[in-house]
């Protein structure tokens, strides 16, 4: 895997998605040829603006195109995503799975801000896709509310996402029990109580020792305001030796965190180390950038905390949360 396979957010959810253009299922008669059914990764939609339903998308999708090459899908918002969960999606893509033999990437939720904010987006019980995927190498999956994990063994899947402002703690903790021997990258945006991020440290332990993840070579733990924390934890665990990258971005990581990453293992050996929206001083930032000279630092969006004039108390945002 590059960094080529992982685009920005904003690519997944438009112009391209696991290296392929990303080709919309319409609801009329489409002008012309149809792409060819592997050539594209096929996004399927309620297509909202215009009374649309994304059953009737699956209903088409299946109709006209040659599902058996198909090998990467993208699910856009469905109906009133922000009340109704993604469960029929999932039981749909988990009973046609005899259908799609092929699939190989699979986002859900790929819903943009202007159609649902993230913590709005009501997701479901994820399980039964990796099930009923075997060779499932790449999910991901936006929106925190409602979203479910069982402990799994999956030997396939080397890209695991969740883009969320607040990931249930019981999610968290479903992945770091689970047996994923392929996995290189994985990316958990933690968020926030206030929209159900209500995991700990304890959570990620498994993860940081890596038994059961043993290809890992990303690791994200981002969007969280426990990232000291998490940082301290980072500092010492064994996983991180074998690491190629790491992010502890847009939380609320701070001089004390960073200071702990300082004084840990060496990190010296990463080629990127990701920090970007945080709260560490200008001091802070240069020693960091100092002591990993040889790696790729971002510590881009220097963000400064809110202070009450009446009280003087403080506030630190993550990047993401409602």
């Amino acid at each position: 895997m590059t960094d080529d396979d992982y685009p920005s957010p904003w690519d997944r959810y438009n112009g391209t998605y696991a290296g392929l253009p990303v080709a919309e299922v319409p609801r009329d008669e489409m002008d012309g040829t149809w792409p060819d059914a592997g050539s594209v990764a096929w996004r399927l939609s309620a297509h909202s603006w215009d009374g649309g339903r994304i059953a009737e998308s699956f209903d088409r999708f299946f109709e006209q195109v040659d599902t058996a090459k198909v090998t990467a899908i993208v699910i856009g918002a469905w109906e009133d995503c922000y009340t109704d969960s993604s469960a029929p999606i999932v039981r749909r893509l988990a009973d046609e799975a005899g259908r799609l033999p092929e699939l190989r990437s699979l986002f859900l939720g790929a819903i943009s801000s202007e159609e649902s904010e993230i913590s709005w987006i009501q997701q479901s019980d994820i399980t039964p896709l990796l099930e009923a995927y075997p060779k499932l190498e790449r999910l991901e999956v936006r929106g925190g509310s409602g979203l479910r994990l069982r402990p799994v063994r999956h030997e396939a899947l080397k890209v695991l996402r969740f883009e969320t402002g607040g990931l249930p703690g019981e999610a968290v903790r479903a992945v770091a029990a689970s047996e994923l021997p392929a996995l290189e990258h994985l990316e958990l945006w933690l968020g926030v109580p206030e929209y159900g991020g209500d995991s700990n440290v304890s959570d990620v332990e498994p993860i940081l020792r890596g038994e059961r993840l043993p290809a890992l070579r990303h690791l994200g733990l981002q969007d969280s305001e426990i990232q000291d924390e998490l940082a301290a934890a980072v500092a010492s665990a064994p996983i991180v030796a074998r690491l190629e990258t790491l992010s502890l971005s847009m939380g609320v990581l701070t001089d004390a965190g960073a200071e702990a990453l300082l004084t840990g293992q060496p990190l010296t050996h990463l080629r990127v180390l990701d920090l970007h929206h945080h709260y560490m001083s200008d001091e802070m930032m240069r020693r960091v950038t100092e002591a990993l000279a040889g790696v790729e630092v971002d510590v881009s969006e220097n963000e400064e905390p809110d202070v009450d004039e009446e009280d003087g108390e403080t506030w630190r945002y993550v990047a993401v949360d409602e």
